[in-house]
C-alpha cells in the first residue's frame, strides 16, 4: 500500500483526510514517493517545484517552503507514521539495532507539535494502535525495532543513531551563523551519515521562509526548479496548500506588514532582512580570554540595564564599563534568565554595581518605575534613556564597533546576540534593528546602551550625566568585590 492509497483508505487514514482541500498535498506526496500523477497533480507539481518532469524515484531529501497554517507539520507526521508502520526496515537493521524516525525542532516544545500529530494518527487507526509498544513525552516505541523520537537541533545530540527518517521543523528559524553553537548546516550534516546504510531513508525539512540565508535558503537556491535533481524543493503559499485559511487573515497581515506577510503566508524569502553587523567586525573587538575586568581605583564606571519582568522569555541584563581614551571598555556583564523575582535579581546586581562604584544606572523605558523602586531601596537611581533600542544599535554600537573602539569581553552569549542582530526595513522606510524570531538581544542591548552612555559625546539622557549630575561618586568608603562571572 503506497501513501496515497493509505490516505484514501477509510480503514487507514481516509477518515482524517476528507474533501478536496487536501488535493495539493496528495500532489506533494506523489512527488515525494515518485508515484503516478494525474494531470491535475502534475500541474500542481509544476507550479510549486518549477519543474516540468515528474520524479522517477522517491526523494531521499525534500524541502517544504510553505506558508504558515499550510498543513506542513501534519503532513510530516503523516509521512513519519507511514514510514514507521508500512515499511519493513528489519532487513537493513542489525541484531539489536533500532531504526529511529527523528523529529527535530529548535526546542522540545516545538518538536512536540509534530509528535502530537503522530500520536493522534497512531491512536486514531485501530490497526496502527496495535503496533505501539510504549510511549513517553519524548518518543514512541513501535514493533519491528522502530522508534519515533523528538530532539532539539543539536549536531552533537543527533549523532550515533540509525535514521529511517529525519523531520526538521521550522528550519528557517534555526541558528545559521557558523559561530553559533549549533548552526543548521552542522545539524543536517550530522544527520546524513545515520541514513547512509538505510535504503529509502528520508530527510524532510519544512518551514515558512525567512531571510535569504541558512540551510533552507541554500537548498532553495541550489535545487528549486531543476528537473532531475534528486533533492525536491516544494514552495507554496498558505492558501495554495490549505484553502480553509481565511483570506481575511492574510489580507489583515498584508495591511499590517507586507514584507512579513509575504514570507509567513506567501512563502517568499524576505529581501528586507539583513545581518546588522559583520561577524568579523565583532570578533575583532573581543579581548580573547577576558571574561571580566576587576574595578580600578580612579576609574569612573557607567552601567546600563535591560530590565525584564522575570516571568516572560526575556532576561534581565546589565553591562558595566568605562571609557579609556576613545575606546569604550566593557568590564562586566550579568544576565539573569527567567523565571526570577525582580527584587531578588536587583539585589544581586546591586552588589556588582556598587563594586564598580556605580550609583546611577540607565535603562530602557520598559523598566520605568518597575526597575526604579527596587533599585532605589539599595541606593541606586534609575534613569530612562531617551533613545529607542534601534537607535542605540544604529547610531552608537555599529559605528563604535566598525571603528574598533569597543573592547568586548569574551562572553559567548553576548557576542552571539550582537552577531545575530537583524536590520528590517519598516513600512515607513525607517530601519528597525532587533533580534531574529525566537532569539534574544538582552545582553546586546545592555552593551549598546553602555557604549552610548560611556562614549557620551553624542548621546543625551535624562539627568545629563555628562555635566556632572551623574558623577557616580561612591557615597561611602570601601569596595564590594563583584561576583565572579560565568560566561
Amino acid at each position: 500500500m503506497n501513501v496515497i492509497q493509505a490516505v484514501r483508505d477509510p480503514k487507514v487514514f481516509g477518515e482524517h483526510f476528507r474533501g478536496d482541500t487536501w488535493d495539493p498535498w496528495w500532489a506533494f506526496l506523489a512527488a515525494l514517493f515518485a508515484l503516478p500523477m494525474t494531470p491535475e497533480q502534475l500541474a500542481i507539481y509544476t507550479k510549486h517545484t518549477g519543474r516540468t518532469t515528474p520524479p522517477s524515484e522517491a526523494a531521499h531529501e525534500a524541502w517544504l517552503v510553505c506558508g504558515r497554517r499550510a498543513g506542513k507539520s501534519f503532513i510530516l507526521a503523516l509521512v513519519a507514521v507511514y514510514l514507521a508502520c508500512f515499511k519493513d526496515w528489519r532487513p537493513f537493521l542489525g541484531p539489536g539495532e533500532v531504526g529511529t524516525i527523528m523529529i527535530i525542532a529548535r526546542d522540545r516544545r516545538q518538536a512536540r507539535v509534530i509528535k502530537r500529530y503522530v500520536t493522534g494518527l497512531l491512536h486514531a487507526v485501530p490497526m496502527l494502535r496495535q503496533v505501539v509498544e510504549a510511549e513517553t513525552t519524548e518518543g514512541i516505541a513501535l514493533r519491528h525495532n522502530v522508534t519515533i523520537e523528538i530532539h532539539t537541533a543539536s549536531f552533537r545530540a543527533v549523532r550515533g543513531y540509525t535514521l529511517l527518517c529525519a523531520l526538521l521543523d521550522e528550519v528557517a528559524f534555526w541558528p545559521s551563523d557558523e559561530s553559533s553553537s549549533d548552526p543548521d548546516v552542522e545539524v543536517i550534516n550530522a544527520l546524513k551519515p545515520g541514513m547512509a546504510t538505510i535504503p529509502g531513508a528520508m530527510l524532510l525539512c519544512a518551514s515558512s521562509p525567512y531571510a535569504r540565508r541558512g540551510a533552507l535558503w541554500d537548498a532553495h537556491r541550489r535545487h528549486y526548479g531543476k528537473d532531475g535533481d534528486p533533492v525536491l524543493v516544494w514552495q507554496a503559499a498558505t492558501r495554495d496548500m490549505n484553502a480553509t485559511v481565511p483570506q481575511r487573515v492574510i489580507d489583515e497581515a498584508m495591511e499590517e506588514d507586507p514584507a512579513r506577510a509575504n514570507a509567513e503566508y506567501g512563502a517568499q524569502f524576505r529581501a528586507d532582512v539583513e545581518a546588522f553587523i559583520n561577524r568579523e567586525v565583532v570578533q575583532a573587538c573581543i579581548c580573547t580570554g577576558t571574561y571580566e575586568r576587576a574595578p580600578l581605583s580612579g576609574t569612573s564606571y557607567k552601567g546600563f540595564l535591560d530590565f525584564a519582568g522575570g516571568s516572560g522569555g526575556d532576561s534581565l541584563a546589565l553591562a558595566i564599563g568605562h571609557k579609556d581614551g576613545t575606546v569604550v571598555v566593557v568590564d562586566a556583564l550579568r544576565e539573569v534568565k527567567p523565571p526570577f523575582s525582580p527584587e531578588f535579581a536587583v539585589a544581586q546586581l546591586v552588589h556588582l554595581l556598587k563594586g564598580y562604584r556605580v550609583y546611577t544606572v540607565e535603562g530602557d523605558a520598559f523598566g520605568g518605575e518597575f526597575a526604579r523602586e527596587p533599585l532605589k531601596k539599595h541606593g541606586i537611581s534609575y534613569q530612562l534613556a531617551k533613545k529607542p533600542k534601534s537607535d542605540l544599535y544604529a547610531h552608537h554600537l555599529l559605528p563604535m564597533l566598525n571603528s574598533g573602539r569597543v573592547d568586548l569581553l569574551a562572553h559567548p552569549r553576548a557576542i552571539q546576540q550582537i552577531i545575530d542582530l537583524e536590520c528590517h526595513t519598516a513600512r515607513a522606510g525607517r530601519d528597525k534593528i532587533d533580534h531574529p524570531p525566537g532569539g534574544h538581544d538582552d545582553l546586546a542591548n545592555a552593551i549598546a546602551g553602555l557604549v552610548a552612555r560611556a562614549a557620551g559625546s553624542t548621546y543625551s539622557f535624562a539627568g545629563d550625566w555628562v555635566s556632572g549630575a551623574d558623577s557616580d561618586v561612591e557615597p561611602r568608603q570601601g569596595m564590594v568585590i563583584p561576583m565572579m562571572v560565568t560566561p
